[in-house]
């Protein structure tokens, strides 16, 4: 098959996305299909066999590591009419999927649409909650227009369900077994996340430093374990907050890691707390459960897919930081117990495989190339809106 892929995440950006995109792209390769990627400017020339077109983009004011392009200023026709694509999948649509709707829409190509973060959601937690309708209006009337979509787990499903999206099947997030493994244990790794002191309990937490994360729900954790340790693994707009929030705590902040130090970070440690309640999947969960480290998260999102009371980890209330307290003050006091857990976590682990899960993804694509078209779902707006349009964005950018 040939996939036309268009992205607002990728490269140099680093989050679940990017490496959803990166092992599709490299699974691409090796099943022999062939590719071609639109993408922000930025992005490497080529990923894997994949050529990459990077595109003119501008921060979004609510999320400002996420990058959009322009739809009224981006030609990409020619590079697509070349190309010939049998399926244009759009990921985490926002305004690079309009270009790939009307491209889809003028060379009768079906389309598979993945949704992968809650923005609607983060408007509120950016100060903008008069926003989250409209946005909740703008994904539902976008995704319904295409032949599939897809997310990463029921909970979303169940989510978007709600909100009126039409379509919907689940497309899940493997794991890299052998680069996320026990065995990058590291005692010289242990000693620096546990500030000194690798005989104290560790707990971990990876992922971007943002107010969705809710990273300062951590603050009265480490208060009620005076005998643990923290590392932050991350970084991100709240980071001066955090590190000013847990001044004078046992924390560790590393920033960003990649690597063989990402690997040997989570597998140093013994516990993986992981607060955010607004996760679509969270493919850190099954990186540290992959570590060897039991899982703390909460009872909404993707972990519920994973975390299983009482076997490779517990869920929280995902309203009650106490509770959140509570769960890891009993593990903490139980190190056997942790142990164990983690010991069920790989296992869990190793059933949760890339080349599964994106086999199913090909099986889907060539389903949409097959199935007789519908719908083509993306009227021409009137001159007005597109001026509106033009207008909006000359004053974001």
């Amino acid at each position: 098959m040939r996939i036309a892929i268009f992205s607002e995440t990728f490269l140099p950006k680093t989050d679940g996305i990017t490496t959803c995109v990166c092992h599709l792209l490299q699974h691409l390769e090796r099943r022999g299909h062939k590719s071609l990627m639109f993408a922000p400017q930025g992005a490497p020339a080529q990923y894997a066999s994949t050529p990459i077109v990077g595109l003119s983009s501008f921060a979004f004011p609510l999320y400002p590591e996420l990058r959009l392009v322009r739809p009224t200023f981006s030609p990409v026709e020619r590079e697509l009419a070349a190309f010939k694509p049998d399926v244009i999948h759009l990921v985490n649509p926002a305004l690079l999927g309009l270009i790939g709707l009307r491209q889809a829409n003028a060379l009768r190509v079906p389309v598979v649409a993945s949704y992968h973060t809650d923005i609607p959601g983060y408007a509120a937690e950016y100060g903008y909650p008069l926003l989250e309708q409209p946005l909740w209006t703008y994904f539902r009337w976008l995704h319904n227009r295409a032949d599939l979509n897809l997310c990463p787990s029921h909970f979303t499903r169940n989510e978007l369900v709600e909100h009126g999206f039409k379509r919907v099947r689940i497309w899940g997030h493997g794991v890299d077994l052998a680069r996320f493994h026990p065995q990058h244990r590291s005692q010289e790794w242990r000693i620096r996340l546990a500030g000194g002191e690798p005989a104290k309990p560790l707990l971990v937490y990876v992922g971007r430093l943002a107010p969705e994360k809710r990273v300062d729900w951590l603050r009265p954790v480490i208060d009620a374990l005076p005998n643990a340790r923290l590392a932050i693994v991350g970084d991100g707009p709240s980071r001066p907050k955090l590190e000013s929030l847990l001044q004078g705590t046992p924390t560790v902040f590393t920033g960003y890691l990649q690597g063989q130090d990402l690997s040997a970070a989570y597998a140093s440690g013994d516990l993986f707390v992981f607060p955010s309640a607004s996760e679509t999947f969270g493919n850190v969960v099954l990186e540290a459960m992959a570590s060897g480290l039991p899982v703390v998260a909460p009872r909404a999102g993707g972990p519920v897919d994973h975390v299983v009371d009482g076997s490779n980890g517990f869920l929280f209330d995902p309203n009650n930081v106490n509770d959140l307290v509570e769960i890891t003050s009993n593990l903490v006091d139980r190190p056997n117990y942790v142990e164990q857990l983690g010991v069920t976590a790989r296992a869990y682990a190793e059933s949760q495989t890339w080349d599964a899960i994106l086999d199913g993804l090909l099986a889907d694509y060539a389903a949409v190339a097959t199935e007789p078209r519908s719908r083509w779902y993306l009227p021409r707006p009137s001159s007005e809106w597109r001026e509106g349009v033009r207008n909006w964005f000359h004053r974001a950018s």
